[in-house]
């Protein structure tokens, strides 16, 4: 269920590395848990964040969630088809309802991330599925 080529964590996020840059979103547990997402609140372009900053805001008909950065570093795209359709963070979290792009400044930060099976050991523990 959770991609292996992605690092997570703890707060839901997932990052895949492309290159010098990570493409970021949030997990099938988080979007599960919020349920259905009616509106996405994204950085502009150019914003520099730090690891574990918050970038933007998920609003679902059950809660609003912070949207925490996996890795420092200055967002170079954004998703801005999730303002008219933010249903695709549902519909298909690790494709098309991706949120941000950030150009990763220091990819040893990468290594405090959880992978696919720790993070599905969190889960676990936190009684998650």
């Amino acid at each position: 269920m959770y991609p292996a080529d992605l690092k997570y964590t703890r707060e839901h996020e997932w990052i895949r590395v492309e290159g010098d840059k990570g493409r970021v979103g949030i997990t099938h547990h988080a979007q599960s848990a919020l349920g259905d997402v009616v509106f996405v609140e994204l950085p502009k372009l150019g914003r520099r964040l730090k690891q574990m900053e918050t970038f933007g805001v998920v609003e679902s008909v059950k809660a609003v969630s912070d949207l925490y950065c996996p890795a420092s570093g200055e967002v170079v795209e954004a998703n801005t088809t999730l303002e008219g359709k933010p249903e695709l963070v549902n519909q298909d979290c690790y494709g098309a309802g991706w949120m941000i792009v950030v150009k990763v400044a220091d990819p040893k930060e990468l290594n405090k991330l959880m992978d696919a099976k720790a993070y599905e050991a969190y889960l676990a523990a936190e009684g998650g599925h």
